[in-house]
């Protein structure tokens, strides 16, 4: 199911100013959008079966560009990732082959359809450049299209400048053309004057609205949105682990929320305005309910729980809150058992693991036994039997004293035991 499409009162450009979401666009670009309901497009490459974090940003912008009235377009590029975009890369890009294509396009395209609404007047569209591209041949390309635009216009460009030291193979050099080319293509049959995207987008685009001019005696427009990066001058959208992906068998919706609720506070506000759809009102209330204890991390929570269910289900969503409860003590042991594995090992990343033989624990096991199994958690069966009698030992959140036995019923996730010492030392017993 697509987004809930709500109007907005607010102008598509000055929404975008005030959620800092703007960083350029050519002339006459903010008057096409005050005439009247527009169609929009921005382009995503299948570099990968996912979405990443860092491409919400443009999935955002064709959001509140359909809140606002306008027709959204997504153009996913089946013939572009064939390519690779130069743009501000330092190296060339893998050349995929047709299979890995064709599933990173499906991926794409049913992550797309969470966030846009299909129905209605304004509904949008979703189109791969593969279809005008397959029957072009490449004699046609170079004769009808390339005679439009000099070799001198295209190496003027930054993307293109910023490579010519290093190197740049003509596939690549190519891409603003076919690029170029889409614009055209969609403004001649879809009727799109508008091409939006990130900065290091603005060369490609102002090539299309060139061969639009040259080509169709027509007039286009770019608009592009500035490069978001974190506080302390990192990129966005990664973290130690990698990329933050929107596929939950990439990035666990447990992962995927810590992520947001990790951001700091000068990121939060920006984070908030770009990533939800919360209005102006709402957010502004919330920075002032966050400047006030800012240790309750009000904000990120906002933040984290609003683009969580959106992009995984409400569902998941509270599983995540139950899991990052979890190791500051304010669960059950219900809790912990209602977690797969995934989101076990995502929760306890870090905490020392210890072995125990799943027959032992199927015969019935003494804890002090499970817990002496390794030094992970207690260095001696001593430390081990005075923590037991004062009550400072759990087993999967649960209190054990000295007399306990595990059982095969103990165990959780599928294959673990949680030991924990006093409030804040645990042990992940993997069970072999």
């Amino acid at each position: 199911m697509g987004y809930t499409f709500v109007g907005m009162s607010t102008p598509f450009v000055e929404e975008l100013r005030w959620r800092r979401m703007l960083h350029d666009s050519m002339p006459g670009t903010e008057e096409l959008l005050a005439s009247g309901p527009q169609k929009a497009y921005i382009g995503f490459d299948p570099t990968a079966d996912s979405l990443g974090v860092g491409n919400l940003v443009q999935v955002m912008m064709l959001v509140h560009f359909q809140r606002a009235g306008h027709q959204p377009y997504a153009l996913i590029g089946g013939a572009t990732g064939m390519v690779g975009d130069p743009s501000f890369k330092s190296a060339e890009r893998q050349l995929l082959d047709a299979e890995t294509l064709e599933k990173n396009l499906a991926g794409q395209k049913a992550q797309l359809m969470k966030f846009l609404d299909f129905d209605g007047p304004n509904g949008a569209k979703i189109v791969n450049n593969y279809d005008w591209f397959k029957d072009f041949g490449f004699l046609d390309f170079i004769r009808d299209i390339g005679k439009h635009i000099t070799v001198n216009y295209m190496l003027a460009k930054d993307s293109v400048k910023s490579r010519q030291e290093s190197g740049i193979s003509f596939t690549e050099f190519s891409y603003q053309l076919i690029q170029g080319y889409d614009f055209f293509h969609l403004w001649k049959n879809e009727g799109i004057r508008l091409q939006m995207g990130g900065s290091d987008q603005w060369g490609n685009i102002t090539t299309g609205t060139e061969l639009i001019r040259r080509m169709g005696a027509g007039e286009a427009f770019a608009l592009t949105t500035p490069l978001i990066k974190k506080a302390d001058g990192t990129k966005f959208g990664k973290t130690e682990g990698g990329n933050v992906w929107l596929d939950p068998n990439r990035t666990s919706p447990y992962q995927f929320y810590q992520f947001w609720l990790n951001a700091a506070d000068e990121d939060g506000g920006n984070y908030i305005r770009i990533f939800t759809t919360k209005s102006r009102e709402e957010i502004e209330s919330l920075e002032a309910e966050h400047a006030q204890a800012p240790h309750l991390r009000i904000l990120q929570k906002a933040l984290a729980a609003d683009i969580t269910a959106r992009v995984h289900s409400e569902e998941e969503l509270q599983k995540a809150l139950q899991a990052s409860q979890i190791l500051f003590g304010q669960s059950t042991a219900e809790d912990l058992k209602g977690l797969d594995a995934r989101t076990l090992l995502d929760v306890f990343e870090g905490v020392p693991q210890m072995e125990v033989q799943k027959e032992a624990i199927q015969a019935g096991l003494p804890i002090l036994e499970v817990l002496c199994a390794d030094t992970a958690l207690f260095a001696s069966r001593g430390e081990a039997k005075k923590l037991l009698a004062a009550g400072g030992v759990s087993l999967n959140k649960s209190k054990v004293d000295a007399a306990y036995i595990v059982t095969s019923e103990d165990i959780i996730g599928g294959g673990y035991l949680l030991a924990q010492k006093g409030k804040k030392n645990y042990a992940l017993i993997v069970i072999k």
